[in-house]
């Protein structure tokens, strides 16, 4: 146990905005940053057990934090933490795909919520074996890989399709409006023509 617990400190003592925080609470306190943020910890883990809204705190922390360091990636100039976020957010994304039509099952388990927290955060692990790599590079890509082809050539289908479709609305609509026009303009011309000048 005191390996870990000296692991921990280490990492929260680490300069950085969580260190920050924790730093500034500690002085504020007086408690120490180990227990503010194990007890931190234990809070979230059991609200997302028992909690309301553990569904929203759950995507805050898979959306929030990556966002963020996503954001400060594009700004830099370094590319490998581009990728790395990147792959994290393709993970992301099928993960919430695979969710939507699992959901409605999944709900119901418990602990749940904190189960896909934990995931999540493995997903955005500091670590070259985290979960978003893992994923990405054994499940992801070969299956990419294996079907890249065929999904392209169905978006480019659908694409010409999806130009013509637009193209006949378009033409229907601009032969509607021009017939209309024409119709209009045939029944107001007798009207204007016929209409007596009535000295003033």
């Amino acid at each position: 146990m005191g390996s870990v617990q000296q692991r921990l400190q280490r990492f929260l003592d680490r300069p950085g905005p969580l260190s920050d925080l924790l730093g500034r609470l500690e002085a504020r306190t007086g408690v120490r940053r180990l227990y503010l943020a194990t007890g931190s910890l234990t809070f979230l883990g059991l609200y997302l057990v028992f909690g309301y809204g553990a569904s929203l705190v759950c995507n805050l922390i898979g959306f929030a934090y990556p966002a963020y360091v996503s954001i400060k990636a594009i700004e830099s100039s370094s590319k490998e933490d581009d990728t790395t976020w990147l792959t994290y957010w393709v993970v992301y994304g099928v993960f919430s795909i695979a969710e939507f039509f699992s959901d409605i099952f999944l709900y119901w388990f418990p602990f749940y919520y904190a189960g896909k927290c934990l995931f999540l955060v493995w997903c955005m692990a500091p670590v070259s074996w985290n979960g978003s790599q893992v994923l990405y590079h054994n499940v992801i890509r070969p299956c990419f890989l294996k079907h890249h082809r065929a999904v392209d050539s169905v978006f480019s289908d659908l694409s010409t399709k999806a130009l013509d479709a637009a193209s006949a609305i378009t033409r229907e609509v601009l032969h509607t409006l021009l017939s209309s026009r024409a119709r209009l303009a045939a029944e107001v011309a007798p009207q204007l023509s016929v209409a007596p000048l009535r000295p003033p």
